[in-house]
């Protein structure tokens, strides 16, 4: 019998993400992937037959962004990585479905997978950006390194951790449209395919045609909520405009899933922003307490 893991990775440390949620404190947004992926485990359909599983995130320190070989809080990824890789290796599930925090929770159940699967196991990364981002680069935060960080790319402290890695010609982008500067060239020169918003709207075949074409058995899919056109849906904490309408996004998961094996799902990048000034004004109410 196939078995599903429903797993809550609450991960915060790999965004630096304050200057971008100014109406926020920077601890309110740092730990805004908290309540981010609380709010996604209530609000996501319950499946009587998936099991849950928590990965401990500590909220401690949260202004404290410290890097360490080039990647901002790492001393705690890491532990919360290996903590995500004990709970897999126990669980033994078939199927993934990870709720974030933001974009590396996808680092280790993908890894996960692609040891699990083998070589034959595609990736859709659906994001306004590529997260290719180097821990040599000037942008500290994991969570721009997450894609790189399945490749291999950042260096071996952080690949030792990984029991596989992707090979980029089984990944294929959807929605990228912003890029830190220098990031357009790199992904040209490793190569990743990808798919716009707008060539996805006109033509929703394009993806399944290429899992088909490179012979893809399983299918992983990363959903960055800030792929969303904002003007439909603004949940991330990402505001680029002309980005993937939310019936697009939602056929094409849907249409993978019915067409192919897909054995993880990750939803990554709430921020909210509302619900978050909600909490702080009703802490402050004394009747309440």
């Amino acid at each position: 019998m196939s078995t599903t893991l429903r797993l809550l990775y609450p991960q915060w440390q790999g965004g630096l993400i304050s200057p971008l949620v100014p109406e926020l404190t920077p601890a309110d947004a740092n730990l805004g992937y908290v309540l981010g992926s609380q709010l996604l485990d209530f609000l996501a359909p319950k499946n009587a037959e998936h099991k849950t599983a928590v990965v401990p995130v500590s909220t401690a320190n949260p202004e404290d962004r410290h890097p360490t070989g080039g990647i901002s809080n790492w001393p705690e990824i890491k532990a919360q990585t290996l903590a995500a890789f004990e709970i897999l290796n126990r669980e033994n599930p078939d199927r993934i479905i990870t709720l974030g925090g933001e974009c590396s929770v996808s680092v280790a159940p993908f890894t996960w997978l692609a040891q699990k699967y083998g070589p034959k196991t595609a990736m859709i990364w659906i994001d306004a950006h590529c997260d290719i981002n180097l821990p040599s680069d000037p942008y500290n935060g994991y969570h721009a390194m997450a894609l790189a960080a399945c490749l291999g790319k950042c260096g071996d402290e952080v690949t030792s951790l990984f029991p596989a890695t992707f090979d980029i010609s089984n990944i294929m982008a959807v929605g990228i449209r912003e890029w830190d500067v220098g990031i357009k060239e790199r992904q040209q020169e490793f190569g990743l395919k990808h798919v716009t918003a707008q060539e996805l709207h006109q033509n929703s075949e394009v993806i399944s045609a290429w899992l088909k074409q490179i012979g893809a058995e399983k299918v992983v899919i990363h959903f960055d909520l800030d792929a969303l056109d904002p003007q439909e849906l603004f949940c991330a904490v990402g505001l680029v405009p002309d980005g993937i309408k939310i019936a697009d996004a939602v056929q094409l998961i849907n249409k993978i899933d019915a067409e192919f094996d897909l054995v993880g799902l990750t939803l990554a990048e709430p921020m909210p922003r509302i619900d978050i000034k909600l909490k702080n004004m009703l802490s402050a109410l004394h009747p309440l307490q």
